[in-house]
């Protein structure tokens, strides 16, 4: 999927598996890393074929699928939050993982129950923050940064699903600068 969406588009591709596997592999200090993701995410296998080349790391991977919907519900602290940490995260918390990679761009928002669980002994890597940094080091490398001078910039949203569910949850995320959201069909998506 990821090779083929840099075939079909003339812009760089920037993915979110790999920033985070590499500074996960770079931050352990006893090479035992956990991932937690959505069921799909784990069940890729997707971070497993990235830790693949860190010989350094045994990796624990766990699915964590009530964390996107409390984090889309709004629930991000509080007895819900830190109940469903427990019930997801013990089993890493009682091993001898010392990085766990935050393998959801929801779940950063969940990071106080998260670090509370595991423990302050527990290093944490954003798939969203490392993704940045990836995506930053491309704009440059690519000359592509707005000046600081320029124009304001123009904010478009397109969603496949809900235009209204995405405009309301994307404002809690991104502020607002979501003020429209426009939809687009699959089809039309790929024709591009």
């Amino acid at each position: 999927m990821l090779r083929d969406a840099r075939e079909r588009y003339s812009v760089p591709v920037v993915e979110v598996i790999h920033p985070a596997a590499r500074r996960a592999a770079a931050a352990t200090r006893n090479g035992s890393v956990a991932v937690i993701g959505t069921r799909t995410t784990i069940n890729s296998k997707a971070y497993d074929d990235a830790f693949e080349a860190a010989t350094n790391v045994t990796l624990t991977s766990v699915a964590c699928p009530r964390f996107v919907e409390l984090v889309e519900a709004g629930v991000t602290t509080g007895d819900e939050a830190l109940k469903v940490a427990h019930e997801y995260l013990d089993v890493i918390r009682d091993s001898d993982v010392d990085t766990v990679v935050l393998g959801c761009t929801h779940y950063p928002l969940l990071v106080g129950p998260i670090s509370y669980v595991l423990g302050e002994n527990v290093t944490l890597v954003s798939s969203a923050e490392e993704t940045a940094k990836d995506l930053y080091r491309v704009l440059q490398e690519n000359q592509s940064l707005v000046p600081v001078d320029g124009p304001p910039p123009i904010y478009q949203f397109q969603v496949t699903g809900n235009p209204q569910h995405f405009e309301e949850f994307g404002r809690r995320f991104l502020g607002p600068e979501v003020a429209s959201v426009d939809t687009i069909s699959v089809n039309a998506q790929r024709d591009h």
